[in-house]
């Protein structure tokens, strides 16, 4: 069986990915910092009739990273997609920003984001096998956004690195490829939306309209929009693409 390391996976976009890549006969690592939420998604998928076990992992932690890749494989078997989609954002004006969070921004995001695919690709080439690599970029690393400046800035270089990994791993038949995510419905969005309303001096609501109104489309999205993406990436069909960002955005932004 193919297995899939999904890491951000107990909630929001990463359980949307989960479920889906369950659904496509992976066995489904999920993996997490908060190993609480990892297992009641794994539990969910086990009784839908798939595999998968939960995993604690810190991204930002290079040495965590690389042993969750070893025990993902030795448990479930060789790795064939590892998607790098757990990621962090905070809301304040440059000049408010903190450096702690700033730090630890970078570190969850890009720079977890890095070891990610250090250690997928390095397993990869043990494998003798290819594989996909998938990462969270953002509608915000395509256009910044105001009041997200790191994250933003973290989602630019998700971006690029995506494209150098591309380049430098495909003569191993590992492709690198990322999704840019909207404005999708989560609970890391409700906290957005509410300390962006806070710093506008607007209502929740009038902050979800405002939004809204950018929406080609005419609606958010869900987890499952984002990871139709994901397992289009992961699948046959996407074989001959490698170095690539789609927005999953509902037409906020067009390139």
């Amino acid at each position: 069986m193919k297995t899939a390391i999904i890491t951000g996976a107990g909630q929001g976009i990463g359980e949307g990915i989960a479920y889906r890549l369950a659904k496509s006969n992976y066995a489904i690592a999920v993996a997490d910092i908060n190993l609480k939420t990892a297992a009641k998604v794994a539990e969910a998928i086990v009784k839908s009739g798939h595999t998968a076990k939960a995993y604690q992992v810190d991204v930002a932690d290079r040495e965590a990273v690389f042993n969750l890749v070893d025990q993902v494989v030795s448990d479930l078997g060789n790795l064939a997609v590892y998607v790098n989609n757990a990621g962090i954002a905070f809301i304040a004006s440059i000049i408010d920003s903190e450096p702690a969070e700033i730090d630890r921004l970078f570190n969850v995001n890009l720079k977890g984001t890095y070891w990610g695919i250090q250690a997928a690709a390095k397993k990869f080439i043990e494998q003798g096998t290819g594989g996909r690599i998938i990462n969270a970029a953002s509608l915000a690393g395509v256009e910044a956004s105001a009041l997200q400046s790191a994250y933003s800035a973290s989602k630019f270089g998700i971006r690029g690195l995506t494209q150098s990994a591309a380049k430098e791993l495909a003569k191993y038949k590992i492709t690198v490829n990322a999704y840019n995510p909207g404005i999708v419905r989560t609970s890391m969005r409700d906290r957005i939306d509410a300390k962006t309303a806070a710093i506008k001096n607007i209502s929740i609501e009038q902050q979800q309209k405002n939004c809204l109104a950018e929406i080609a489309l005419g609606r958010e999205a869900v987890p499952a929009d984002v990871a139709e993406v994901v397992a289009w990436f992961a699948s046959p069909a996407a074989e001959y693409i490698t170095g690539q960002s789609i927005l999953v955005d509902g037409g906020m932004k067009f390139y």
